[in-house]
């Protein structure tokens, strides 16, 4: 049995550093890549207050699958990186899902760290932290790129159409 490496994904920046970054680690260890995203559907299960439905559910999985499908075609394009990887979607939360994705000791976790603090941090935990607690596996948590701050940055000045100088493009 081969070991694998899991790699939580989702389309964002991080998460598309950590699917290249699993890549590596998958080709230097001659492992099988399982790209997995975690979904959970909006105001809870069929047991909750404000059930979705089963065509809701299948609603949510179809399109967990569609968002994990673009988010390797964004990664890869159209070539591979020397392996297939196996798209998984579970329904659950991202730590959760990952960990039980891990078979034995010789697997590798990877996540993306992404950037937490103020309310949506402490809001949401940190996926990294969670695998890193209850993963019987090693994890890497990979830290987002430095163009990713520049990014959200510009984004900020478009939303409030703040005109960019020479200064905050040649930097």
């Amino acid at each position: 049995m081969r070991a694998r490496v899991v790699v939580g994904t989702g389309g964002s920046l991080g998460s598309l550093a950590a699917l290249h970054r699993a890549a590596v680690e998958a080709r230097a260890r001659d492992a099988e890549l399982w790209a997995v995203l975690a979904w959970q559907p909006p105001g809870g299960g069929l047991g909750s207050r404000n059930p979705c439905g089963m065509a809701g559910l299948e609603g949510c999985r179809v399109a967990a699958a569609d968002q994990l499908r673009e988010a390797l075609d964004t990664a890869f394009g159209g070539y591979r990186p020397g392996l297939v990887p196996v798209a998984l979607t579970v329904r659950g939360t991202p730590g959760a899902a990952l960990v039980d994705c891990v078979r034995d000791p010789d697997d590798l976790i990877v996540v993306g760290t992404g950037r937490r603090g103020g309310l949506f941090g402490a809001l949401r935990p940190s996926v990294a932290r969670y695998c890193m607690a209850h993963a019987p596996s090693p994890v890497l948590a990979v830290p987002p790129s430095p163009l990713q701050a520049d990014l959200a940055a510009v984004r900020r000045r478009n939303a409030w159409r703040v005109p960019l100088g020479v200064g905050d493009v040649v930097r």
